[in-house]
């Protein structure tokens, strides 16, 4: 199998490409407009070829799928482009832009058929797999509120020239970064319920970006549930704070570190199993995990990926909450 990986910045050669060549039967392939960065990696990974041109990547008949991880503004061209030259896709969060943008590349993968999946790694977490199986195995109930967040101490990787401080690059600021990530996981371990409306926070009174630095989120869903999403890239705190709590009415589970517990004739019972316990194992394995369900999603078809509607929600909910944002009022979308 042989796979191109577009792009060979940070998340490429951190998560990625070392992932990809852990597989024997894996051949890799590497572009980036930076040729002789491109070319460095390539031999710092023992990757054999460097095209200089992604067009010649897309017009080779060996190469079965595309791994895009290049800046979001490049995402629509460059996925799009993928799809048509009939190459499966997997693409770094976000999908793209905006909804609009987005719509664009949906209508080109139902017309080619191919397999997109967009790399949101953390539901990929064993952790949260462990819970989702919890969840729709009714061990909570049915749940009726969560509360998710991912919460960054000031002073990470996000400065004033990084790219994802600047919107016309990255569509957003923290919420488009982190907060897909958290709204993927939440409408995923909640069985994909159907968001009716949107409330959103935006800040950036630390950074002075150009972009929210902070987000409150309160979203409505379907029979009554409730989901709130907090993110920052700018915690004043002495550590960074990843979080999903779900409460049902049977029971409630935490999410980092995994704690379920379910009333039994009035008691609360202990249901954790055991289970990793390193968060950098965790978030190692949550991309190796990701990549392996994308190989195997191309061999077998029949294994699940996020639906093209459910992709196309996602970025219809991220679209309401800067809308949300800029206006001050609440989005509703269920119409």
């Amino acid at each position: 199998m042989k796979i191109g990986i577009i792009g060979v910045g940070a998340i490429a050669q951190v998560a990625h490409i070392p992932t990809w060549n852990e597989y024997e039967d894996v051949q890799l392939a590497v572009f980036d407009i930076n040729h002789h960065k491109a070319t460095r990696v390539a031999e710092k990974f023992g990757v054999s070829q460097v095209y200089g041109n992604i067009d010649d990547m897309f017009k080779d008949d060996e190469i079965v799928a595309v791994d895009i991880c290049t800046p979001t503004d490049s995402h629509c061209e460059i996925v799009s482009a993928a799809l048509l030259a009939g190459k499966h896709v997997l693409v770094e969060k976000p999908i793209a832009l905006n909804y609009t943008e987005t719509l664009e590349i949906i209508k080109i993968a139902r017309k080619k058929k191919k397999r997109l999946m967009v790399a949101t790694n953390v539901r990929f977490r064993e952790d949260a797999k462990i819970l989702r199986t919890f969840i729709q195995q009714g061990e909570l109930g049915d749940v009726f509120y969560c509360k998710a967040g991912w919460l960054r101490q000031r002073g990470g990787l996000i400065s004033h020239n990084h790219w994802f401080a600047r919107p016309e690059i990255s569509g957003g600021g923290v919420f488009i970064d982190l907060g897909v990530q958290v709204l993927d996981l939440s409408l995923w371990l909640l069985g994909e319920p159907q968001v009716l409306s949107v409330s959103a926070s935006a800040f950036n009174e630390v950074s002075n970006f150009p972009v929210e630095d902070s987000a409150a989120v309160f979203i409505r869903l379907a029979n009554n549930a409730t989901l709130t999403i907090e993110v920052s890239w700018t915690l004043l705190s002495d550590k960074d704070f990843f979080y999903t709590n779900l409460f049902g009415k049977h029971g409630g589970a935490l999410l980092n570190p995994l704690r379920v517990h379910k009333e039994f004739h009035g008691n609360l019972v202990n249901l954790t199993p055991l289970q990793e316990k390193s968060e950098k194992n965790l978030y190692k394995r949550s991309y190796e995990n990701e990549i392996l369900h994308f190989k195997n999603s191309i061999i077998d078809d029949q294994v699940e990926i996020l639906s093209y509607d459910a992709i196309l929600e996602r970025m219809r909910v991220v679209d309401a909450v800067y809308k949300s944002a800029a206006t001050g009022r609440e989005v509703i979308l269920s119409e």
